[in-house]
């Protein structure tokens, strides 16, 4: 697995500044599909930009740590997972507690998001899986094994996200907390391009170790 450059400086540098402070929390996030191959201001002719710089504005003020880089290609999800489960693991060797670290992904992201769930076997990690699960998946990815504190997230008017307790249901990991939400936007698979609250702020609560998502 290959880790861009950029990836390793800013995750390198992220560490290096808070190895000292385990008490603060971090925020993998994983985009979509569309930007693997496309620039951040190309427009999906159906759902328009892909807010993904916004996005990561909302996690940083909130006042977590945020590790993200713009994938480029398509590239294969369980492999770029690997990369993402040694950055969790090297968190975790420099003192922060995995239930202070969470992945975040959005439809592929969510995918890959999936696979580092079940890379890392690591019950205490949270993990949020937004527009990234259809009935099919259990025959077509049965490798796919969910641990951790798992909060999945889906529109009602997406073709391409339903509700994942089959899948939590399916996996041998014992999940102390798993919640779901389904939303009604009526913007299909565009929701998750844009940096709505409706997704944004129950992922900041999950990653403050809201498990309950109350005000």
């Amino acid at each position: 697995m290959k880790i861009s450059f950029f990836i390793g400086i800013l995750f390198c540098s992220t560490l290096f500044a808070y190895q000292e402070n385990t008490d603060e929390r971090f925020i993998f996030f994983l985009h979509n599909r569309f930007l693997e191959t496309h620039e951040l201001n190309e427009i999906h002719p159906e759902f328009g930009r892909t807010e993904y710089k916004e996005i990561l504005a909302e996690f940083e003020t909130s006042g977590l740590n945020v590790i993200s880089e713009k994938r480029n290609g398509n590239v294969n999800a369980r492999e770029y997972a690997i990369g993402i489960v040694n950055q969790i693991d090297s968190l975790i060797q420099s003192g922060v507690k995995a239930n202070k670290i969470t992945v975040v992904g959005t439809s592929k992201g969510g995918y890959i998001a999936q696979y580092v769930s079940t890379l890392a076997n690591n019950p205490d990690l949270n993990f949020v899986f937004i527009a990234c699960y259809r009935n099919s998946d259990i025959q077509n990815i049965p490798e796919i094994n969910y641990c951790g504190n798992i909060l999945t997230i889906y529109d009602k008017s997406d073709p391409f996200g339903v509700s994942a307790i089959e899948r939590k249901n399916n996996s041998t990991c014992h999940i102390n907390n798993f919640k779901e939400i389904e939303l009604n936007t009526g913007m299909r698979h565009g929701f998750l391009f844009k940096s709505l609250k409706v997704w944004i702020e129950p992922t900041i609560k999950w990653a403050n170790g809201n498990y309950t998502l109350d005000k």
